[in-house]
């Protein structure tokens, strides 16, 4: 399909969700409501209809590398701050790329792959189909997809000096993780990136991917590696990252995945915010 029916049908589609998946919208409603409290109602409502269009283009651009890894979309790739990644590969340290869900995380897999060698970390999927789906279609471009739970594989991959990737923005429940404010809301943040950093000393970088919709463009940013982390205690390392995701949400919040119940685990006695 070319780009432009692609992008049309899939905000169609999003659109359609918006309507009829309930459960979804009550969720992405209520972190926008909790996330940017600071907007008007109307406000509010926009950034939600416009959430869901983004979404579902999303769905629909994530079939392209999974399922026509051939098809060329360099010209449609605009990258900046690959100096900071190449900085960070020459201390031969491996590289953690860290990121945010947003709705165009996959399509990057191509242009990401052609630069060095990446391994990417996920949580597996309950549904059969969409893991066989998800973990075969990101295995055309990347050297593993790890399961977010094998340390040891990950270690080695850094090790050998090579890049992991993942997005470490979504709620796994309390186990390996510590309440760290996230837009000014205690959320559940894992502490798993503290420990891979820690354990090779690695250097941490912020990467992020936004959908140009009018051009028909995709942008990858490298940020400069995050300093002083690991910082003194898992809390303050947390804070330090989910300060640099919520900065680079917040440069296009209609693109982030808010149907993820981002802070479902709350601190002892406060009651659930969803």
């Amino acid at each position: 399909m070319p780009l432009r029916f692609i992008f049309r049908l899939g905000a169609v589609l999003g659109t359609l969700y918006l309507f009829f998946g309930g459960r979804r919208r009550r969720i992405a409603r209520r972190n926008i409501e909790l996330c940017f409290s600071d907007l008007s109602r109307k406000e509010r409502s926009k950034l939600l209809r416009e959430n869901f269009k983004e979404s579902g283009i999303g769905l629909l651009e994530s079939l392209i590398p999974w399922l026509n890894p051939d098809r060329d979309l360099k010209k449609h790739f605009e990258i900046t701050g690959l100096d900071h990644l190449k900085s960070a590969l020459s201390k031969n340290k491996g590289v953690i790329l860290i990121g945010a869900h947003f709705t165009s995380i996959d399509i990057c897999c191509q242009p990401l792959s052609e630069l060095e060698s990446v391994a990417v970390i996920y949580r597996k999927n309950k549904n059969p189909v969409w893991e066989d789906l998800q973990t075969l279609g990101r295995l055309n471009f990347f050297d593993h997809v790890i399961d977010r739970g094998d340390m040891r594989k990950t270690l080695r991959h850094l090790k050998s000096g090579k890049i992991i990737w993942y997005a470490p923005d979504q709620d796994y429940g309390i186990r390996h993780s510590v309440f760290a404010p996230f837009f000014g809301i205690q959320a559940a943040t894992i502490t798993a990136t503290e420990r891979i950093a820690s354990s090779n000393s690695s250097p941490v970088l912020c990467f992020s991917v936004k959908r140009d919709n009018k051009r028909r463009k995709w942008s990858l940013v490298f940020d400069k590696e995050i300093t002083n982390f690991p910082a003194k205690s898992s809390f303050e390392s947390a804070k330090i990252l989910n300060n640099a995701l919520e900065k680079i949400i917040k440069e296009c919040p209609e693109q982030y995945l808010w149907m993820h119940r981002r802070f479902k685990t709350r601190p002892p006695g406060e009651i659930s915010l969803y």
